[in-house]
């Protein structure tokens, strides 16, 4: 290994460390590991400025930012809001069965929206219905952020790992269901039968639940209902758009361009609610790998891989599983995925989709077992202080480790079953 190639790996466990730690925004460490990356690639001859842009996957940005802008509109129209407090009505005022229902809704409503808005949703639901039932709001708002973490795992649009996986392997839109989403179905249940066993204790009684309008604070109906319209059209053309010959990134910016057009937000303010620090992340970290790639390690990697497992498809995605599934509890999925995928791509294994499905479901199911795996869990740690809640960190890790290490078990008796290995 030369002096060049010791420098890249040094740059990504470099970021990799500034990321874990918090040190700096995810965003800021993968733009410094990228100024060097492009510093040294360049003084050395590794690769040309050109060649150093090209790394960046525009295919993927476009889906990203055409698909936050389609869920901004709907989220602005209030549409996600007035499903979300249905669904709770639906309860009766039942602690059990509002756990139940609380736990389905976080995950059915973050397979379309970004974990951060999914959860700034369902805490404003929670928070409202805790007040009024007089409920103890901590066995939801934890058991809200671990379900929103899972709820993304079988859709090509459920998280950014996702997409990258996506995009990097062909899957789309309707690969993803069929290969993924009888897992995802099974998990939701496994995942919300563990956590009820966790707060079964804390989950007695039953309330009068007082009459709501889940339609208050709703004055135009109109956006509300063309949102719901377009985001059916949304989700068909992806079901379909493998069939139609439109890539996935058309689909989302076509669909953005409309959103924005007969949504009736402001684009302005639909602009400044995009994760720019996900985009910027995303764009810093590509170079990185393409740095990395360059040099060949990844290639030398994937062989490295084969060797060790003899090239059997079952223990390849075994062992990528649970590494990309420990990886994420401490660093972001998404460096996972930028990581993992061209080592995936350099393997040369036959049958490559159970090494994919593998790889998705590791990235998803890491990210909520520890308070620092993910953004959600510190977003639900202060929620609840907002509220006047403590919760100590011990227990959050304790659902966040047992949902793991429950999910990442059944996830490897599923790729065993489902592909037949």
């Amino acid at each position: 290994m030369n002096a060049t190639a010791t420098s890249f790996i040094m740059i990504y466990l470099l970021t990799l460390l500034l990321i874990a730690t918090d040190m700096v925004p995810m965003s800021v460490a993968a733009l410094i590991g990228a100024l060097f990356t492009v510093w040294i690639g360049l003084s050395y001859g590794v690769f040309t400025y050109e060649e150093a842009t090209s790394f960046i996957d525009m295919k993927l940005l476009g889906l990203l930012i055409g698909t936050m802008i389609v869920m901004e509109v709907a989220y602005r129209s209030g549409l996600f809001r007035l499903i979300a407090l249905y669904t709770i009505r639906a309860a009766g005022g039942d602690q059990r069965i509002l756990f139940v229902i609380m736990c389905i809704t976080s995950a059915a409503v973050s397979m379309f929206l970004s974990d951060s808005t999914a959860l700034l949703l369902i805490a404003a639901a929670v928070t409202a219905i805790s007040r009024v039932m007089n409920y103890d709001p901590v066995p939801y708002f934890v058991s809200a952020s671990i379900m929103i973490n899972l709820g993304g795992t079988s859709t090509l649009i459920g998280s950014v790992s996702n997409m990258i996986i996506g995009l990097s392997a062909g899957l789309s839109f309707s690969d993803f269901i069929v290969y993924l989403s009888p897992c995802e179905l099974i998990l939701w249940m496994l995942t919300t039968l563990t956590l009820y066993m966790l707060y079964k204790s804390k989950l007695k009684g039953k309330n009068e639940v007082p009459e709501y309008d889940p339609w208050e604070g709703i004055e135009d109906r109109k956006p509300l209902i063309w949102s719901a319209i377009l985001l059916a059209v949304f989700l068909g053309l992806f079901t379909v758009h493998k069939n139609l010959g439109i890539p996935p990134e058309a689909v989302a910016l076509g669909c953005a361009v409309l959103a924005l057009a007969i949504g009736r937000a402001d684009p302005t303010e639909v602009f400044r609610s995009i994760d720019w620090e996900t985009i910027f992340f995303l764009g810093g970290f590509f170079i990185i790998v393409g740095g990395l790639e360059k040099t060949g390690l990844l290639n030398d990697l994937a062989g490295w891989f084969m060797n060790m497992t003899g090239g059997g498809t079952f223990v390849l995605s075994t062992i990528l599983l649970w590494i990309s599934g420990l990886t994420s509890t401490v660093v972001s999925n998404i460096a996972v995925a930028l990581t993992f995928t061209p080592i995936i791509r350099d393997l040369g294994a036959a049958n490559t989709i159970p090494i994919w499905s593998a790889l998705v479901l590791g990235s998803n199911l890491g990210g909520a077992a520890t308070p620092l795996s993910g953004v959600v869990t510190i977003m639900t740690l202060g929620a609840l202080k907002r509220e006047g809640f403590k919760i100590s960190m011990s227990e959050i890790t304790t659902a966040g480790v047992l949902k793991t290490f429950t999910q990442l078990l059944f996830a490897n008796l599923y790729i065993l079953i489902r592909f037949g290995l």
